[in-house]
């Protein structure tokens, strides 16, 4: 199979790479630093700059992620054109290419996030649930999923993965929080209350492997293990796993001096259910937080 790949270079691209070429599938990764691809991705991963240079070779599978990161500074009007551009405008730039193709792949899977049902408090979230449209991280994940189904227009059989928060050693939202839990300063944000939807890197990509592989999958999922737990819990088990203590809490006000309207990210939260996954018989690895952390602790 062939599979070209936004986003390639990511936390997430980077082991789907690793995974596929083990399988044997033929890889093109989509970047603007192409001549890198190789080197991070895998030597056998051709790496393009422009989609054009695929000309009209088959290609039977799209994998969308690329994306600038949401959490990684204050949402400015500027931050904020540069997010939307990182998704929507690209996506759109690759229905372009796609109009022109004679052969059409048969699957277009599209990143996405739980963000996309806004804050939903202590409601559980299945894929039949509606978004409740408060925030502008929701409005993105409207807005990219709304564009790539556009795929669905030109034959294209159109999946969206609904991220959780990626618990990985090698990059994502857990880099960020060592720093102050190895010094101490680690706790919960605001009240702790807020739910949060998590799941190992390994059950990541294994979900994304299965959805390309199964003929009548489509629609959204939501990637996250089957029991999200609460920022509180969340903060007192990374504290335990990593032997530290867990008493100085993050004060919802300073978040918001600090961080502006990016804060209700991390006050806000998703008690989202992976429905759909467990109806079509997908088995998650990682179904404790404990374990998931034990078992990355060694690289952490």
């Amino acid at each position: 199979m062939h599979i070209l790949l936004t986003g390639g270079t990511g936390l997430i691209g980077r082991q789907l790479c690793a995974r596929w070429l083990s399988q044997g599938h033929r890889l093109t990764v989509w970047s603007r630093k192409p001549g890198k691809v190789a080197k991070i991705c895998g030597a056998q991963v051709r790496g393009v700059a422009r989609l054009e240079e695929i000309g009209q070779e088959q290609v039977d599978a799209i994998i969308n992620l690329a994306g600038a990161p949401i959490a990684d500074r204050p949402w400015t009007t500027r931050r904020k054109a540069l997010l939307w551009s990182s998704r929507i405008t690209l996506t759109e730039t690759l229905l372009a290419w796609l109009e022109t193709r004679e052969q059409k792949p048969q699957v277009l899977i599209s990143g996405s996030a739980v963000g996309w049902y806004g804050d939903g408090g202590e409601r559980e979230l299945t894929e039949k649930s509606p978004p409740v449209i408060d925030d502008f991280a929701s409005q993105l994940c409207i807005a990219w999923e709304e564009t790539a189904q556009r795929a669905e227009g030109l034959g294209i059989r159109v999946i969206f993965i609904r991220t959780g928060l990626v618990l990985s050693a090698e990059g994502g939202f857990l880099s960020r929080l060592l720093l102050p839990f190895k010094v101490g300063l680690g706790g919960p944000i605001g009240s702790g209350r807020q739910w949060m939807p998590w799941i190992h890197i390994n059950d990541q990509i294994a979900l994304i492997d299965f959805l390309l592989h199964q003929e009548n999958a489509s629609g959204p999922y939501n990637a996250c293990a089957p029991k999200p737990v609460r920022n509180r819990e969340f903060a007192k088990t990374l504290g335990s796993v990593l032997h530290r203590p867990t008493f100085m809490p993050m004060p919802a006000l300073a978040l918001r001096v600090c961080l502006g309207e990016l804060s209700l990210l991390l006050l806000g939260g998703q008690k989202a259910a992976p429905a759909r996954l467990l109806e079509a018989g997908f088995t998650f690895q990682f179904t404790d937080l404990r374990a998931a952390l034990d078992d990355l602790s060694s690289r952490l």
